[in-house]
């Protein structure tokens, strides 16, 4: 079945159904990652968006749901340059085509990724739609498309309420803004006693169950939408050791009186080189995000930089010098991704104990 996936600024590709039927409407975003599109799909940071892979072929070793991020897809549609059909590994459950039909995702191949990607790279991302619609014309969306967005995606991936996980070692406080799995696993891994609390929790409710430290989950959308969860961490801040990552980074900086800013194309994949400057090593991450701490905001004496982009100079760490408090923009969790920077979770434990 033919389908087709138009751009706000009038680009229009033609390609081949994949998945569900139907029309579906979000920012188009793409992802450089060669593996990892079952934790791609679900990972929470991408609801709404339409996202497309730049990696040629995709699904070559089909759906196993012990990889998911969370306990469904998130993103709005799917788009790839060829889809495989006949995935080869031995951990496979199903085919990609047909976890995507089951979860009512709507996709599309055939088209030329590389020059979309280009497209998303000179003019930013921005809004599309993929549609198997016979009768679609791109006239009657343009409106449509120029005016959407995505509203409080942080509560449609939010838990809807505290979940306990039992553990015998320190106790730590999740506020899921859209925490991928692999984040509470990384803590699990480390006997964490853990409570994960909605993103519309209160300070009070969360330092009522006296947590050792507080950690702060990815999620997705513009922190500054965010305005209850920054004045909660305004309130936290200081009192219990803190670690952020990705949109956490975000709303703690912004907690602290600095800005974000959206970057133009964003960075999605695992394949970003970060620069730690206090090893002065270099890591190569995974990361999905759309905005970044804008470094020039920073108050120099609560705060430094304390991880680099290689590529484009952007902040991807920060330190805060009167709290013990620190926040990556990457994910050292991963999945997909490289694992070199899961050394930041037992930075974190160790934080923990030093104010014990």
């Amino acid at each position: 079945m033919k389908a087709i996936l138009a751009l706000e600024d009038g680009t229009q590709f033609i390609g081949q159904s994949v998945g569900a039927t139907g029309t579906c409407i979000g920012e188009v975003v793409f992802e450089t990652g060669m593996t990892g599109y079952l934790e791609v799909l679900t990972d929470p940071s991408f609801v709404g968006q339409l996202v497309t892979m730049t990696y040629p072929l995709i699904g070559n070793y089909g759906v196993n749901t012990e990889d998911q991020e969370s306990s469904k897809p998130h993103v709005k549609g799917f788009i790839v340059r060829e889809l495989c059909d006949e995935p080869s590994n031995f951990r496979s459950q199903e085919t990609l085509n047909n976890y995507l039909k089951r979860h009512n995702i709507i996709g599309i191949q055939g088209i030329d990724t590389r020059a979309l990607t280009r497209i998303l790279r000179n003019k930013g991302t921005m809004n599309g739609v993929i549609s198997t619609d016979t009768d679609f014309l791109l006239e009657d969306w343009i409106e449509k498309l120029q005016n959407h967005k995505l509203i409080n995606p942080v509560e449609q991936v939010t838990s809807k309420e505290v979940v306990h996980i039992e553990g015998k070692g320190r106790r730590v406080a999740i506020l899921d803004y859209g925490a991928k799995t692999s984040i509470i696993d990384c803590l699990i891994k480390r006997n964490c006693d853990l409570y994960v609390f909605p993103a519309a929790s209160e300070a009070d409710a969360i330092l009522e169950v006296e947590p050792d430290g507080i950690m702060l989950s990815n999620g997705p959308g513009n922190p500054k939408d965010c305005a209850f969860q920054i004045d909660v961490l305004r309130k936290l801040v200081g009192i219990k050791p803190m670690f952020g990552i990705c949109l956490g980074h975000q709303l703690a900086a912004l907690a602290y009186g600095a800005d974000t800013g959206k970057l133009k194309y964003g960075h999605r994949g695992g394949n970003h080189p970060v620069k730690d400057l206090a090893n002065n090593r270099t890591y190569i991450t995974s990361q999905n995000h759309g905005y970044v701490v804008l470094a020039e905001k920073l108050d120099s004496k609560k705060a430094v930089v304390s991880h680099i982009n290689i590529n484009d100079g952007t902040v991807e760490g920060i330190r805060y010098l009167d709290t013990p408090t620190f926040t990556v923009q990457f994910h050292p969790e991963a999945s997909p991704g490289p694992k070199e920077t899961e050394y930041l979770f037992d930075q974190f434990m160790a934080l923990i104990d030093m104010y014990k």
